[in-house]
């Protein structure tokens, strides 16, 4: 009997990719090893404007006529939990069946997935048709990568999407997604003098997570916590904004804050004080259930030089006021599913603006064009300028289409089950490769990750193992 190959260059290969720094928009050394890896197994190779990398790999022998097959990841991370992404090394370690990181996030979200790629264009043993492994950039911040990919980059027409994080699951859609940034001007001015109390404004050990596969689940946005204690003050008392800091990416809900402000000594300062413990009341109150570690900290500080203006503070609360933030809409269609959302990822105090990203999610794209729209005005009112970074069509499969039942009777023969295939709230760039190239068919799988995008992101080892599976069955079928 042919043996079946293992994990274990799959690891391997993991280990290597997480010694390799790759931000969103800083993925030219992974593009490197990409290359490298290509010219090592002396193999065919296309690399973009845009880094993207392209390697194919002909079919085994004897299967030539079969149809060219592509696999599809993304080579950027979100990186959470690192002071420098650049530097920063990724620290894995298995505990209980999952591999996980010390302090920050893992990438497997999508370092497996493109691990499993790579593994299979190093293992002659594995039968496939000719193969075409693609591994685009910025996925996680703007899909710059997908939305800029050539006519003739990619030959092959079925595409098996390694990108999924949920093991018992066909991926046959995702929501279109629009991520923006809202810029508020400010010119700093010097920090009052007089009797003044300095405070920082700390929110910590929030769950966070995607802004998308996670928004309906009882997550504390840090954006929504520190507007509440701030709004409270701004009710009650006149105070300065030194600055500003929420969230950690633009497609992760903020997770942690710090806002260092000002206050008139006496009955001011006395006020900020109580806010602490009402504030921890109202979290454990609100967000108990889904989010019991929040926890807000106000404590004396340095004082500041410079200040922020009064009218861009005012601004600034005003728009996340109007804005939407979190479910907009549930899907009326698709059983407990969310159909629209939108997030605050991240807020900062620039030089000369308050810089704020709103990623706005959709399965109806003009839902999603209308509402984005709408966050613009509302910014444009208070005098902001609003930026499109980003914005990807939504995308959904035939479900009774032959590439699809195959894959779902490879889950069954291999796995002794059939997976669900179901339309997730985050965005894919299945949607650019719809747009790219017509006729294109994809199906989206991969290994249980969970809380991708935080410091709490996990891999379940026994499904890495099963999805290698059903990869390597599925090429061979496919050839």
């Amino acid at each position: 009997m042919k043996q079946i190959p293992t994990t274990e260059r799959v690891f391997s290969i993991f280990k290597e990719l997480n010694q390799i720094p790759r931000p969103s928009h800083h993925e030219e050394k992974v593009a490197d090893y990409l290359c490298r890896f290509a010219e090592r197994l002396q193999l065919e190779y296309e690399r973009d404007a845009e880094n993207c990398v392209v390697i194919r790999k002909p079919a085994t022998p004897g299967h030539e006529e079969a149809t060219p097959i592509v696999l599809l990841n993304h080579m950027d991370m979100v990186c959470v939990g690192m002071e420098n992404p650049l530097t920063y090394p990724i620290e894995a370690y298995v505990e209980n069946g999952w591999m996980k990181a010390r302090g920050t996030s893992l990438g497997a979200d999508n370092g497996i997935g493109l691990s499993m790629a790579l593994a299979v264009l190093e293992d002659d043993s594995i039968v496939h048709g000719p193969l075409e492994v693609i591994t685009t950039t910025n996925e996680e911040d703007g899909m710059s990568g997908a939305a800029n990919l050539s006519k003739d980059f990619l030959r092959g027409r079925k595409v098996i999407n390694l990108d999924s994080e949920d093991y018992d699951t066909i991926t046959t859609g995702a929501a279109g997604a629009c991520l923006q940034f809202h810029r508020i001007p400010i010119q700093r001015q010097p920090a009052p003098g007089g009797k003044r109390r300095w405070y920082r404004i700390s929110f910590e050990g929030g769950l966070g997570g995607h802004s998308g596969v996670d928004i309906n689940k009882g997550r504390c946005s840090a954006v929504i916590a520190a507007w509440a204690l701030l709004a409270a003050v701004y009710n009650e008392y006149d105070f300065d904004v030194a600055n500003i800091r929420i969230g950690e990416a633009n497609a992760s809900i903020a997770s942690s804050a710090e806002i260092i402000v000002c206050v008139p000594s006496g009955e001011a300062s006395e006020f900020m004080k109580a806010q602490e413990e009402m504030m921890n009341e109202w979290l454990h109150e609100e967000y108990g259930q889904g989010d019991s570690h929040m926890r807000c900290t106000i404590e004396k500080c340095e004082k500041q030089d410079t200040v922020i203006p009064a009218e861009a503070f005012k601004a600034l609360m005003s728009c996340l006021e109007q804005i939407p933030q979190g479910v907009v809409k549930m899907s009326e269609v698709m059983k407990d599913t969310v159909e629209t959302s939108n997030n605050v990822g991240r807020i900062l105090t620039e030089e000369d603006h308050i810089l704020v990203s709103t990623h706005t999610r959709s399965f109806i794209d003009s839902d999603m064009e209308t509402l984005s729209k709408e966050i613009a005005d509302v910014f444009a009112e208070s005098g902001a300028t609003s930026e499109l970074v980003m914005s990807a069509p939504a995308w959904q499969e035939n479900q009774q289409s032959d590439f699809l039942r195959l894959t779902s009777d490879t889950f069954n023969d291999v796995l002794g089950w059939r997976p669900r295939m179901v339309a997730m709230h985050f965005v894919l760039e299945a949607g650019f490769f719809v747009q790219h190239y017509p006729g294109i068919e994809i199906a989206s799988i991969g290994p249980r990750i969970v809380e991708p995008h935080s410091t709490s992101e996990r891999v379940e080892l026994s499904t890495i193992e099963d999805i290698w599976q059903v990869l390597i069955a599925l090429l061979s079928r496919l050839a």
